[in-house]
């Protein structure tokens, strides 16, 4: 199932991040990319170079935006104002879906600029759904959640990160951007099985999948995005694949960024397991 109706039909295959170090190669170099992820607030603005060269890069490319902003866990009502630079993008782009993250980082106005944990409620549940529900209204495209990577746990949680994720897209009708490193991560921080996690998401709302490096500190571990992707999350990333077909998947690499020729290879590693009948060499970076 990896054309569905919560990624416009789209079957895209491996992205990688549109990140400013890449930028005069592939301007130049005019690489075979199958698509690319953007940040939506970096090209949420009225001119400048971040849109010159995003048109640049629509002329030759598929771009997803991605967002990291929306708070839609947040108590207070979504911004109009924003609501409107991000429909004015998305005209722009022609983003089949868009994504942004289940979290709050905003209280009466004040941004954290942080992807903070939610506490997992039915109530919270209700509104962040909400929420979600009257963005894809006034946006009119599909938009796809993200699950977080958290270092905290709310006492008041009446079920699991994996149920409240389920129930938020069921209320909302909305779909899935299945981030399996986050899953990861957050699994080893609070003792679950990751692969629980990933069984229990209903497949037929993944829209997209996320693979990314993390950095495993004493007593924890923390979603750097700073180097290749480890094992135990392409073990991951390969359950999801079972479950959900082929599905749009991006590498994230966005702290210690090297060449773009290094961040594409390490991207396209994912179609071991979305194009197996090539037969690709096993690459994975030992944990």
């Amino acid at each position: 199932m990896p054309a569905n109706r919560f990624n416009g039909y789209k079957d895209y295959g491996v992205g990688i991040g549109l990140r400013v170090p890449h930028y005069r190669h592939i301007l130049e170099k005019k690489p075979v990319v199958d698509w690319f992820e953007i940040i939506s607030e970096n090209y949420m603005v009225d001119a400048g170079r971040p849109l010159t060269v995003l048109d640049s890069i629509l002329d030759q490319y598929r771009v997803v935006q991605h967002g990291v902003s929306m708070y839609f866990g947040s108590a207070e009502p979504l911004s109009r104002e924003h609501l409107r630079r991000l429909k004015a993008l998305v005209r722009r782009t022609n983003t089949p879906w868009l994504s942004d993250h289940l979290c709050w980082g905003s209280v009466d106005g004040t941004y954290t600029h942080e992807l903070l944990p939610m506490p997992y409620t039915f109530e919270a549940a209700r509104v962040t759904a909400e929420k979600i529900r009257q963005a894809q209204d006034f946006l009119e495209i599909p938009i796809a959640v993200e699950n977080v990577s958290s270092y905290a746990e709310f006492h008041v949680s009446q079920m699991t990160e994996w149920q409240f994720l389920n129930e938020v897209v069921e209320q909302a009708d909305c779909g899935i951007l299945l981030d399996v490193n986050n899953i990861y991560v957050s699994s080893q921080n609070h003792g679950f099985d990751p692969h629980v996690y990933v069984n229990s998401v209903p497949a037929e709302r993944v829209a997209q999948i996320h693979i990314a490096g993390h950095s495993k500190f004493e007593r924890y571990i923390l979603d750097t995005h700073d180097h290749p992707v480890l094992d135990p999350v392409w073990d991951l990333y390969a359950r999801a694949i079972e479950r959900c077909g082929p599905t749009a998947t991006l590498l994230e690499w966005d702290d210690s960024i090297p060449s773009f020729d290094e961040v594409h290879a390490e991207a396209l590693k994912a179609n071991r397991y979305l194009r197996p009948e090539i037969n690709l060499p096993d690459l994975a970076v030992t944990a």
